[in-house]
């Protein structure tokens, strides 16, 4: 509780001026972040996009549901020039259920569990 306490005086003006009902926050650069995008695989040409995002640093939550219904084979060979990127670029992949890939650069790891 007293962090919040020392934030809102931070952020209340010295003098306050009548009529202002707002404070201006100045915004705060963070290192060390870290992207996290939620797109759908719709079509093999959306390996292009997809491959952009991990490359710049994103980590992607891609829905494959679509095309998996859509066509099994489209699907195939999309997921396999994904894999293809994340092993040229040291990045991790690995399917969720049966609708999801997450797909990391080469900064974030995929935990998966203890290794028997």
């Amino acid at each position: 509780m007293a962090v919040i306490d020392k934030l809102l005086k931070k952020l209340k003006p010295e003098a306050e001026e009548p009529g202002e009902d707002f404070v201006e926050v100045n915004p705060v650069e963070e290192e060390g972040r870290v992207n996290v995008k939620i797109e759908s695989l719709n079509s093999y040409g959306d390996t292009e996009r997809i491959q952009g995002l991990v490359r710049d640093g994103n980590v992607v939550f891609l829905r494959i549901k679509g095309l998996r219904e859509k066509d099994i084979t489209e699907l195939k060979k999309a997921v396999e020039k994904l894999k293809k990127t994340c092993t040229a670029m040291n990045g991790d992949i690995v399917g969720v259920d049966e609708d999801f890939l997450i797909i990391t650069p080469q900064f974030a790891r995929i935990y998966r569990g203890k290794a028997a």
